[in-house]
């Protein structure tokens, strides 16, 4: 609808090789990331790490941020909260490596007495989370995001060819590898939060994959006797504006959210906004070059219909 940029002829797949050593680095971060993860090595939420889970019930609603500034000040620190309104009840979750310096539950239970005294707080439950089930989210986070990950080839391998799935395959694995190794080294907290950034981001990935590529088998279709190199640039720069006005308005969405939304998805929020840079400029950079690495010597797409 509105085209920010007009007629441009920037050569994007001439620094390709540039690209691939960035992508390179970009992803074997990560794969280093995902292999400490695995190993316990990284900073694990409650999730995955395990730990003691209590839920205290209130007479009264009481603000999850004061909760979180009252145990914050009594030196525990990591804890996730989540808030229960309707039944005026706070759900604390604390990690084993806390837990160890003694007394988790105690320690939540006497700050919370005495800040909160007129709500007359009171422990519901206490529940351990042990090293099984952690390990148990972990294994289940990845399969999560590797059948996420052969939907998408399967999918764009039946509406175009198979070098199209597999440049996508590899794009959207070269989006959650990127995120996931600059999280792990702003030692950013790995939790199941995360793994739904992750799983939103293949989807985000994919829709502005599939954009570009709609655009190629058009052109290549169009122009039948100009080089591959070329009608792929020719795509990528007719879909500029458009790629550009859809990841500016998720980016700003994103960066709303990161401001302005609170703490509990302040790294949700973070890794939609490096998951939005990174998922367009793989497109770009990643996607459309092993389009073209693998259809060289390959005949244009067939006239088939989606």
């Amino acid at each position: 609808m509105i085209e920010l940029i007009k007629n441009t002829k920037i050569d994007f797949m001439g620094k390709k090789r540039y690209a691939f050593i960035f992508s390179g680095v970009m992803s074997a971060l990560g794969i280093f990331a995902l292999i400490q993860i695995g190993l316990g090595n990284a900073n694990l939420g409650v999730d995955f790490a395990g730990g003691t889970a209590v839920q205290i019930k209130f007479s009264q609603t009481v603000a999850l941020h004061d909760v979180r500034l009252a145990l914050e000040e009594s030196g525990l620190k990591d804890f996730d909260l989540q808030d229960l309104p309707t039944e005026n009840k706070i759900l604390v979750r604390v990690k084993k490596q806390e837990e160890k310096l003694g007394g988790a539950s105690e320690v939540i239970t006497q700050v919370l007495t005495q800040r909160f005294a007129d709500k007359k707080p009171v422990i519901d439950s206490t529940t351990e989370i042990g090293p099984k089930v952690g390990s148990r989210l972990r294994q289940d986070s990845l399969w999560a995001v590797c059948m996420a990950t052969l939907g998408i080839l399967i999918y764009v391998a039946a509406r175009f060819q198979i070098r199209f799935g597999i440049g996508a395959t590899i794009a959207t694995f070269h989006d959650v590898f990127a995120v996931l190794g600059i999280f792990y080294l702003l030692n950013k907290e790995i939790n199941l939060i995360l793994v739904t950034a992750l799983l939103t981001l293949a989807g985000y990935s994919l829709t502005d994959t599939v954009v570009v590529f709609d655009r190629v088998r058009e052109n290549l279709k169009r122009y039948l006797r100009e080089p591959i190199d070329v009608v792929v640039n020719r795509s990528i720069n007719e879909v500029l504006s458009r790629t550009i006005v859809t990841s500016l308005t998720v980016f700003l969405s994103a960066l709303a959210l990161f401001l302005f939304g609170g703490e509990v998805i302040h790294d949700f929020a973070l890794a939609m906004l490096l998951g939005v840079a990174v998922g367009t400029y793989s497109s770009v950079f990643v996607a459309s070059p092993v389009v073209i690495l693998l259809g060289k010597n390959k005949q244009p797409l067939s006239s088939k219909k989606n």
